[in-house]
């Protein structure tokens, strides 16, 4: 009897360090259009080689859309703008066939099928949930943006995707408030590159 509760307590307690771990290397995402309707959802899980992120979505066009990681947690529509530009914390160009990119933000394009629905798996290569320079969820964490566009993987600073058309913040912290008052200006997305867009 006493070795069984004896195995049963030490099964509780890796269940509780198991749960703790995994809130630190798992997100999940409501994705809302402009008008506020909550149109999909996204879950995020740290791998070996980056942040694996599952989105369905509804409400497309059909056809393919660019999808970044934006530099602030905010999601005020109906333009997103509150986002921040991509995430880059290195100072690359944009777009994932850019010789000198890409944004540590940037993620291939998604396709909407002829009903307006998404259901894939994505990879953001190098980025993590954890602390790091690469963390996603560094400050207060970022936000998942949809564009009206594809986006072409080359062209600055977005790659021509068009107006921001989704949004889901990615929170450091999932259980703050998310109506944060103070404003935050964009960073320059050329400062810290050598060659600007004119």
């Amino acid at each position: 009897m006493r070795l069984f509760l004896f195995v049963f307590s030490l099964l509780f307690l890796v269940a509780c360090n198991g749960n703790g771990t995994n809130d630190e290397t798992t997100r999940s995402v409501d994705m809302y259009n402009g008008d506020g309707d909550m149109v999909g959802s996204a879950t995020l899980n740290e791998m070996p080689d980056g942040v694996q992120i599952k989105l369905k979505l509804e409400g497309l066009e059909p056809g393919y859309h660019g999808i970044h990681v934006h530099e602030y947690a905010t999601c005020e529509g109906p333009d997103f703008k509150s986002a921040g530009n991509h995430l880059d914390p290195e100072g690359k160009e944009h777009g994932l066939m850019h010789p000198e990119g890409a944004h540590l933000g940037d993620l291939p394009n998604i396709e909407a099928d002829s009903a307006g629905l998404v259901d894939i798996e994505l990879m953001l290569a190098g980025a993590k949930l954890t602390e790091g320079k690469k963390s996603i969820l560094r400050g207060e964490g970022t936000s998942l943006i949809v564009h009206e566009k594809q986006d072409d993987g080359v062209s600055q600073p977005a790659g021509e995707s068009g107006v921001r058309i989704m949004c889901g913040e990615i929170k450091a912290d999932p259980n703050a408030d998310s109506d944060s008052n103070t404003e935050k200006s964009p960073t320059d997305p050329t400062e810290t590159n050598e060659k600007q867009s004119e």
